[in-house]
């Protein structure tokens, strides 16, 4: 049987995505990968700045940075994003606005993702719902993995970009279609068209049934990375085919998917 870190190997994923929220960041000492992503979920599960700079002096770390966030905002108050290590890379990211309040939702994205690329120009600049405007900065580009990214990786490519693609995607070394859902079938059901096509009020977990588990097997496959470790390798391949340059996979079941 393969070990944890030979089944990663496999996946061909190239960096590692952890949530302060749900796990200690640390763990990313004993993980198999050099480039961590840690997430942003609020100021409250921020990972003090010593864990953040022992992490980065030992292994490639990036942090997502909320530019409408106040602490983070570069045309306002960044005393939080100054107090950052310096060799830590950033991931500019517009906010999830649920952790965000009215004021700082209110602030236009534009302008704080061109002031802080300016500022960091080796900077990644997350997409999700600023597609064209975190294009117009100019810097690498943060995906998220949907049903339409091999499409508009192969488009973007296309029409000239050359600079890196990173993609996150969940990711569920599994083959149990139970565990497989229990993971991120929560997760898969908020995007947008699998949520419209679920019935009102459906399990989106293992327990989904008849239309909604129909639903759901097959959307969880178009947003995130799932089963065993030949089949991710698979799509990872065909992702790179397309032109993503770095996979950044999330453990949605923990970090010991990985360890």
């Amino acid at each position: 049987m393969l070990s944890a870190e030979a089944r990663v190997r496999e996946t061909d994923i190239d960096a590692v995505a952890l949530k302060p929220v749900e796990c200690d960041v640390a763990v990313a000492h004993d993980l198999p990968f050099e480039t961590i992503v840690v997430d942003y979920e609020g100021r409250e599960h921020l990972p003090a700045r010593d864990v953040l700079a022992e992490l980065a002096a030992k292994q490639d770390l990036r942090l997502t940075v909320p530019v409408r966030a106040s602490g983070f905002d570069p045309l306002g108050d960044d005393s939080v994003a100054e107090s950052l290590p310096e060799d830590a890379g950033r991931v500019f990211v517009a906010g999830n606005r649920a952790y965000l309040d009215e004021a700082e939702r209110e602030k236009r994205v534009a302008p704080r993702l061109a002031a802080a690329v300016d500022g960091d120009p080796a900077a990644w600049v997350g997409t999700e719902g600023i597609e064209r405007v975190a294009l117009a900065t100019g810097a690498g580009q943060f995906e998220l993995l949907s049903r339409s990214t091999e499409r508009d990786i192969r488009e973007l490519r296309a029409a000239g970009f050359d600079g890196h693609v990173a993609l996150y995607a969940p990711v569920v070394l599994a083959d149990d279609e139970d565990a497989i859902l229990d993971a991120v079938g929560g997760y898969t059901a908020r995007r947008g068209p699998v949520r419209r096509a679920l019935p009102e009020d459906a399990a989106t977990d293992g327990s989904a049934t008849g239309r909604a588990r129909e639903v759901l097997s097959k959307a969880v496959r178009d947003f995130a990375l799932v089963g065993d470790v030949e089949t991710v390798g698979e799509r990872v391949g065909t992702l790179r085919d397309a032109g993503v340059d770095t996979i950044v996979g999330y453990p949605a079941r923990g970090p010991d998917e990985f360890r």
